[in-house]
């Protein structure tokens, strides 16, 4: 067996022997949640305080000597104290650090969820409101950590989670990571996705709270688009189209493009601050919520006219009924008047002519006309009056 074999057979013995292992008294390690470049993170249940956590394990690249090592267990130190000062619900919450093997290792607060990469992949882009709500939580972690001093310098998808009650927390602060002034340590190793290293960054100057919300904006631009920006499949190209190449409008963005231009500009002087991003996220999150557009072939639904009141109608029927039945009445009772007039008439006729039968047939003949006249203005009562013309007509019917 060679000798690289026998190193990578040591490793992963260590890794096999460390599950179950009781650190500090303590934490209990169980499986392993992840690996980096420079650490083991495992979940483990805190003996004492009944409670699970995470454990951060330091690891040694094998190529660095004993200088450098000293120098990583001081920076990892130094990052985690300060992490530990940051009061902020969407900052990762450090609860100690355990000094084991000659390395530290970093007790923190375990987040159950999934990692905004792996949302993105999983589930899906992020609708722009959502995605301003994932970026103004990462802004307020930064904002502590700027006024702690501590720079992030690794801000990404993958080191964002979505715990599974909504909450947003920022990971990865540095803890058991290589990082330098410049963007390459001293051992060659580059610290950070080259897509979400700022044009300063990449072009090793010492970077501030800019270089972070570069990061931010490309985080934001890959929530919505789906892929980072400037990704051009290898280190060297990417960091070169970073630092030389306009940014490819985005498709997705919405309301939220003017933000990731804003925080995606290459002068780290004419780059949005904190205060301009979190104004303009809040924006995003105000904005009204836009109707999708119709169809052209969409079937639409007109609203028929509005009918009339139907029991007004009634009321008014039976009003302008009412009016004509007694008009129709009034046309009966001269007809009446007129019949009597006529009777009268006959009757005197008949006497005059002295023949009882005479009188007899001219009676006939006279109430033949009365009929026919009571019987028009009943009915033309009636026709008109409806049931109001039907008491004129029997009253009619009566004083015949």
């Amino acid at each position: 067996m060679s000798e690289a074999e026998r190193a990578g057979t040591s490793r992963q013995d260590t890794r096999q022997d460390n599950r179950e292992r009781l650190l500090a008294g303590r934490y209990r390690l169980g499986k392993v949640l992840g690996r980096g470049g420079m650490g083991t993170v495992w979940r483990a249940q805190d003996e004492t305080l009944g409670r699970t956590v995470a454990v951060k394990e330091l690891r040694f690249p094998s190529n660095i000597d004993e200088e450098e090592k000293r120098r990583l267990i001081t920076r990892t130190l130094r990052e985690a104290k300060a992490i530990a000062r940051i009061r902020n619900n969407s900052a990762v919450t450090v609860f100690d650090v355990v000094q084991e093997d000659d390395r530290p290792w970093i007790v923190m607060e375990l987040v159950e969820g999934k990692s905004l990469a792996e949302v993105i992949r999983e589930d899906g882009l992020l609708e722009p409101k959502r995605a301003a709500e994932v970026g103004l939580a990462v802004l307020d972690v930064l904002r502590s950590a700027h006024r702690e001093g501590i720079l992030h310098r690794d801000v990404k998808p993958s080191n964002v989670l979505i715990a599974e009650d909504g909450r947003v927390v920022l990971t990865d602060f540095g803890i058991a990571q290589v990082e330098g002034d410049p963007s390459i340590t001293s051992t060659g190793m580059l610290v950070g996705a080259p897509s979400y290293i700022s044009p300063e960054r990449a072009r090793g100057h010492k970077p501030g709270p800019a270089a972070d919300l570069w990061s931010l904006g490309g985080l934001l631009y890959a929530a919505v688009e789906g892929a980072p920006p400037y990704d051009k499949g290898s280190a060297i190209a990417t960091l070169t189209a970073v630092m030389t190449e306009p940014l490819e409008e985005p498709k997705n963005a919405g309301p939220l493009k003017d933000v990731i231009h804003g925080l995606l500009m290459k002068d780290p002087a004419q780059r949005l601050d904190d205060a301009g991003a979190r104004a303009m996220l809040n924006s995003v999150l105000r904005a009204p919520e836009t109707a999708e557009p119709e169809p052209l072939d969409a079937t639409k639904v007109v609203p028929l006219p509005a009918q009339p009141d139907r029991s007004s109608g009634k009321g008014g029927s039976s009003r302008s009924g009412g009016k004509r039945g007694e008009e129709a009445g009034e046309r009966l009772r001269g007809a009446l008047r007129s019949v009597r007039k006529a009777a009268a008439g006959t009757a005197a006729a008949g006497s005059a002519a002295s023949a009882a039968s005479g009188g007899k047939s001219g009676a006939g003949k006279g109430a033949s006309p009365a009929a026919d006249t009571v019987s028009a203005a009943s009915d033309s009562g009636a026709g008109r009056g409806g049931a109001a013309g039907a008491p004129a007509a029997r009253s009619g019917s009566a004083a015949a």
